[in-house]
């Protein structure tokens, strides 16, 4: 059901919208919400042969007919997204390079690229009305636990890029800071984009925290929808990373499409936050919902995230969607493990 904007969108009801990385855990969220809310999806994946469950999904869970793929191997080349744009009237640029190298010659340079050369297609397209880049809450700041401090949509990561850009050597633990840099520097290269070029189109950026959820396919790595099944399976790895925000994976969806398609929503960058947490939080849930289920003990005096930021703007473009604000963090747990067996 499309949502309630209160005037007509943007985008017409029924046209074509752009996803890029359509076979990841967000970006295949955002296209299952771009079909609900009355529109046709056109996604990208680096390799047909590895994907082709992708539309198998979106024909079983829509129908035939609103989901096609594209295939851009290379979003870094120049014009790797031209063939793609062409006929769309709206961009979701969700993929990004997750190989968490902590060399961040080979990931930074990539993924800023990797968005500019979206904008540069879609300038050459018409129909385009709207592209939305897919930041990261470490685009303002990485996650400081127990330090008391203000997320400001004003601020960027800009700690993150001096260390990832640090001289050699580049060892394992620096790959986080170079994810965190290649974040901030590639919305950093749009917005520089849309100032300088001025482009006959709007472009907003939604900035998630971990996100959580229900994973579409098992077929999907997942990104940090992955930590939680990963803890019900017995893996307890995602609990080396610290305490910060969440959103469920769908309302970071629906807040692209928002971005998308809302015509109050004007060179804007969104907050995808719903709540803070800690792996205590998680278990705690875990345990109430699988009380017969054995987790791991909880982390001994564990921090927590103490930042605090104002996120009525993602609340307000939710009620669209006729919900009252952000998903839980409980209801994002149970949706996370739904159907999963140990």
């Amino acid at each position: 059901m499309p949502p309630n904007l209160g005037a007509p969108p943007v985008l017409e009801p029924g046209s074509l919208v752009l996803v890029t990385g359509a076979n990841g855990f967000l970006a295949s969220h955002v296209v299952d919400q771009l079909i609900l809310a009355g529109y046709r999806v056109r996604g990208t994946v680096r390799s047909a042969s590895r994907t082709g469950w992708l539309k198998e999904l979106f024909d079983k869970r829509h129908g035939a007919g609103k989901f096609e793929i594209a295939v851009v191997e290379d979003m870094a080349k120049p014009e790797a997204y031209d063939e793609a744009c062409i006929g769309v009237s709206g961009v979701a640029h969700v993929a990004s390079v997750l190989t968490m190298d902590p060399n961040p010659n080979n990931v930074v340079p990539q993924v800023v690229a990797g968005a500019v050369n979206i904008a540069e297609s879609a300038v050459k397209v018409a129909s385009i009305k709207r592209l939305v880049y897919t930041s990261s809450s470490v685009a303002i700041t990485s996650p400081k636990p127990n330090e008391k401090f203000e997320v400001s949509i004003n601020d960027w990561n800009e700690e993150d890029i001096k260390k990832a850009w640090a001289d050699p050597p580049y060892t394992p633990e620096r790959s986080y800071t170079v994810y965190c840099a290649s974040k901030t520097q590639a919305e950093q290269a749009i917005w520089k984009f849309a100032e300088e070029r001025k482009p006959g189109f709007v472009i907003n950026t939604v900035l998630p925290n971990a996100m959580f959820g229900e994973i579409l396919s098992e077929k999907q790595s997942a990104s940090t929808g992955a930590w939680i099944k990963g803890i019900f399976k017995g893996n307890s790895d995602a609990m080396n990373t610290p305490p910060q925000w969440m959103v469920n994976v769908k309302d970071s969806a629906r807040l692209h499409v928002s971005a998308l398609i809302d015509s109050r929503v004007e060179t804007e960058r969104i907050l995808a936050f719903a709540e803070p947490y800690n792996w205590s939080d998680i278990l705690a849930i875990l345990r109430k919902l699988y009380p017969d289920k054995i987790f791991p003990d909880d982390i001994p005096n564990e921090p927590r995230d103490l930042s605090t930021l104002d996120h009525s703007r993602g609340v307000q473009l939710l009620q669209a969607y006729g919900r009252t604000g952000f998903t839980s963090l409980e209801e994002s747990v149970r949706e996370n493990t739904a159907g999963l067996k140990a």
